[in-house]
C-alpha cells in the first residue's frame, strides 16, 4: 500500500523500560539497529498494526505493554535513491510512520526475537534514550529525533532529557 505522494503507511515502536531505557533491536544478520516498525496492511488501523507488528517482531502482546502515546502526524522520511525499487509499481519513495511510545509491563522473558516465521532482529539491549538518534541509519535520523522529541514528555513531565544537537538550543532558551 503506497500513497499518492509515493510514501509506504507504516508504525514506529518505542519500547520503555522502567528506568526510561529504550528498547534497540539488531536487525537480523547485520550490524544495523532500530526500532522494531513495519507497514500498515489494507483495512488496518495504525494501532492494529502496531500491535501486531510487536508480536511478529518482537513476541510481546498487548497485555504485555501499556501504550503511553502515539506521535500527532504521520513523520516521513525519504529513501536514498540507492535504496529504490524502480521495477515496482506505484515507485515507494519513502516511508511515513505513526510511531507509538510503549511502556513494557511484563517481565524481559516475555520478548522473543523469533516468534514469527521471518524475524526481524536477532538481538536487543536497552540504551538511553537519545542514543538511536546517534546509532540508526542516517535517512531515518531526522524522524528518529522527531519522534523522540515529541514523545519525550509522556516519559520526562518534568524534565525532558536533551540530545546533543539540541542541548546549545534549550541552554539558550532558559536564559
Amino acid at each position: 500500500m503506497i500513497d499518492r505522494d509515493g510514501f509506504r503507511p507504516n508504525v514506529g515502536i518505542i519500547l520503555v523500560n522502567d528506568e526510561n531505557r529504550l528498547f534497540w533491536g539488531r536487525r537480523i544478520g547485520q550490524d544495523a539497529w532500530q526500532f522494531p516498525q513495519g507497514g500498515i496492511q489494507e483495512g488496518e488501523s495504525p494501532e492494529e498494526a502496531m500491535f501486531r507488528e510487536l508480536e511478529e517482531e518482537v513476541g510481546l502482546k498487548p497485555h504485555q505493554v501499556k501504550i503511553l502515546g502515539c506521535t500527532k502526524r504521520w513523520l516521513r522520511y525519504r529513501l536514498p535513491k540507492k535504496f529504490l525499487r524502480r521495477n515496482t509499481q506505484p515507485l515507494c519513495i519513502g516511508q511515513k510512520q505513526r510511531w507509538f511510545l510503549l511502556q513494557v509491563i511484563c517481565d524481559e522473558s516475555g520478548f522473543c526475537l523469533d516468534s514469527s516465521e521471518k524475524p526481524e532482529f536477532d538481538d536487543w539491549r536497552w540504551v538511553k534514550y537519545w542514543q538511536p538518534v546517534k546509532d540508526v541509519i542516517y535517512f531515518k535520523r531526522r524522524v528518529y529525533q522527531r519522534a523522540l522529541e515529541e514523545l519525550a514528555p509522556l516519559i520526562f513531565p518534568d524534565a525532558r532529557p536533551v540530545s546533543r544537537s539540541r542541548s546549545n538550543y534549550l541552554r539558550q532558551q532558559r536564559r
